[in-house]
């Protein structure tokens, strides 16, 4: 029992002295673990004393502490006593369990941590450093944490560090560091001044996260957002920012700018002979040599498919030409992929800053303008924008739209064409040709608004319309005894490609009644060639179901014999460009004279279109030629007038 504690029991247990005086420890259930009183009896009954032995007691309002007891076994009047002495060691004991909690936390953070002295000398890396760097801790006590530096990082960044901590603010940056094996890694960092008690710096604190992968999933998805993902070039998106910032510093400094817009000529043909793969391959090359033709503040950007965007501050006209033959002379060199030998050419257009626009948007519009006119011109060259341009890209929109409704308005009508057979002169057939007379716009040339239809996607319900009038029309005439006649009606080249063109014209012709033998569909030589097999499989076709065809403007394009005798054509249309000069031009006469003779050797006839002289028409009947066309016998005219015209040549 105790016979005496002093102020420290009663401060220590929260029992004051006359409540414990004559009891025992385990009366007032000092101790919260009988385990520890059981240690202390056992060492006092060994040695008569206990020196530093660690309990947990329990206060009288039930709280524990945590105590340093030493005890010694004592006689006072005679009567065996111990005498205890306890110093509260709770709070020493807080502590230590929190710098443990604190150092395994440390030691345990995928964080890499460092601490360092004032002269930035490491005295502390966790193992997260030493995971990162490849470096053990034994080779970087005490060296400076520059010998992670790779290079990359700009000097400016460590000038900022630096002046940061050198007046006791942290810092917070991004540092490109090296490994020990000189691999790259990139550190989102903090950096710490550490202060005493008493305010002062005595050490560098480090805390840096290792985020390559997300820096580099970052630089993925702005790859993604961004570029091309086959050629690695500027997108749309890229291209809107680099030019906005170019015509910025354009209107800035006075300066022109060009946008060239590029299209491969005949990029379609790669893909349908050799495959996506070839085609692809290949625009990976083109888009090399774009970019190695032009400086590095230019732009080259793909807009998808063959077609190209390029930016060039600083440039005007007069550049902008050299650049572009430059260009195509790149462009033009043979490329070889595999086994096959490509050989191409591109259409450029050209719109400058701020002649031609002032926008984005503009520039880009007018230089397509521009490349579209110089691909229905010709190909392989380049071509500027201009005011005419412009006012031909209005009026193309204000045709289009007008080309819409024509159909339901009956604004198309057929005029009809004598065709004269050179044996008897008799007119023994007819060439429907489309007109458009419109309201407000007038007569408007078929040369100018059949390109429009075919490239709006109008010219399949217009040419099936072409079709269905002009056999109705040749039925009423036969109906109405008129001369045996066939209508000859110009394929479009969509409408040749349509799978279904053979079953739609059997339809017309049963609902109109016209026999197929009254019927030949004209389609230009350019059309036959460009996809030869396919063709030969259309012609067959038609073919089987009686219907005969020609080929229009032939000599203008480049038949291959093999297909031409393969074609199931009736009838070789020599080109007006060849009769025009006829009698006086040797070449021309060479050239029809040929046509002749390679038709009749083919079994097929021949009439030339465009004849106008008596000269012409004398010259084709020497060379045997069947039939003919052309305002020496008549032009075309609208049907009322060609039955007038037939009622009077067949008297």
């Amino acid at each position: 029992m105790y016979l005496d504690v002093n102020e420290g029991f009663e401060r220590l247990t929260g029992w004051h002295r006359d409540e414990v005086i004559g009891k025992t420890s385990l009366e007032i259930s000092v101790w919260h673990s009988t385990a520890d009183r059981k240690r202390l009896v056992e060492r006092l009954q060994r040695d008569g004393f206990c020196e530093n032995l660690e309990a947990t007691f329990a206060r009288k309002d039930g709280s524990t502490l945590t105590g340093l007891m030493s005890a010694k076994g004592v006689e006072i009047k005679g009567e065996p006593c111990i005498l205890s002495i306890t110093r509260d060691i709770s709070h020493l004991r807080q502590t230590e369990s929190s710098l443990l909690k604190l150092s395994l936390a440390v030691e345990q953070s995928p964080n890499t941590i460092v601490i360092t002295d004032l002269d930035a000398h490491i005295e502390y890396a966790n193992k997260a450093f030493t995971h990162v760097t490849g470096y053990s801790l034994d080779e970087v006590i005490g060296q400076n944490p520059n010998i992670l530096q790779s290079g990359m990082t700009p000097k400016a960044t460590y000038e900022d560090m630096w002046a940061h901590l050198t007046v006791g603010k942290a810092w917070h940056g991004e540092l490109t560091n090296k490994r020990k094996d000189g691999s790259i890694y990139i550190e989102a960092a903090t950096l710490s001044p550490v202060r005493q008690a008493d305010g002062r710096i005595t050490h560098y604190l480090a805390v840096k996260e290792n985020i390559t992968d997300r820096k580099m999933d970052e630089a993925r998805i702005e790859q993604l957002a961004n570029f091309d993902h086959l050629t690695n070039l500027p997108n749309r998106r890229m291209l809107n920012e680099r030019l906005n910032y170019a015509i910025s510093l354009a209107q800035r400094n006075d300066e022109k700018l060009a946008v060239m817009f590029i299209d491969l000529d005949n990029f379609q043909n790669i893909n349908d002979s050799l495959g996506h793969n070839i085609g692809d391959r290949y625009l990976i090359e083109i888009a090399n040599r774009l970019k190695q033709t032009v400086r590095d503040e230019d732009t080259v950007s793909r807009l998808g498919g063959d077609e190209f965007i390029l930016v060039f501050p600083a440039v005007n006209a007069d550049d902008a030409a050299l650049i572009a033959g430059k260009l195509l002379a790149a462009i033009a060199r043979p490329c070889l992929i595999e086994q096959h030998e490509l050989i191409n050419s591109a259409s450029i257009g050209i719109a400058l800053y701020p002649d031609d626009g002032q926008t984005l948007d503009e520039l880009v519009k007018n230089a397509d303008t521009a490349m579209n006119r110089l691909k229905q011109s010709s190909r392989n060259d380049y071509c500027f924008f201009t005011q005419e341009m412009q006012a031909h890209s209005v009026r193309n929109a204000q045709l289009v739209t007008a080309l819409r409704q024509a159909l339901a308005r009956n604004e198309l009508q057929l005029h009809y064409q004598p065709q004269v057979s050179l044996l008897d002169g008799r007119v023994i057939g007819a060439e429907a040709l489309l007109r458009w007379r419109h309201p407000e716009l007038g007569v408007v040339s078929p040369a100018e608004f059949i390109p429009l239809a075919e490239e709006n996607g109008l010219i399949i319900p217009i040419g099936e319309w072409v079709l269905r009038t002009a056999a109705r029309q040749m039925q009423q005439w036969l109906a109405a005894g008129l001369p045996d006649m066939v209508i000859a009606v110009n394929l479009s080249a969509i409408q040749f490609r349509q799978p279904k063109l053979p079953e739609t014209v059997s339809q017309i012709l049963e609902a109109t009644g016209l026999s197929a033998d009254h019927l030949e569909l004209e389609l230009t030589e350019a059309v036959a060639m460009d996809d030869p097999q396919a063709a030969v499989a259309m012609m067959d076709k038609l073919h089987e179901r009686g219907i005969r065809l020609s080929i229009d403007d032939f000599g203008t394009g480049y038949s291959s014999l093999s297909y031409l005798k393969r074609f199931k054509v009736y009838k070789l249309k020599i080109d007006q460009s060849f009769v025009r000069d006829l009698t006086d031009d040797p070449e021309d006469k060479a050239i029809v004279t040929a046509i002749i003779n390679l038709a009749s050797s083919l079994g097929m006839h021949t009439i030339a279109e465009g004849v106008e002289t008596a000269g012409q028409l004398a010259y084709l009947r020497l060379q045997g030629c069947d039939e003919v066309q052309g305002y020496y016998f008549s032009k075309p005219l609208p049907a009322t007038e060609f039955e007038t015209y037939l009622q009077q040549h067949s008297a």
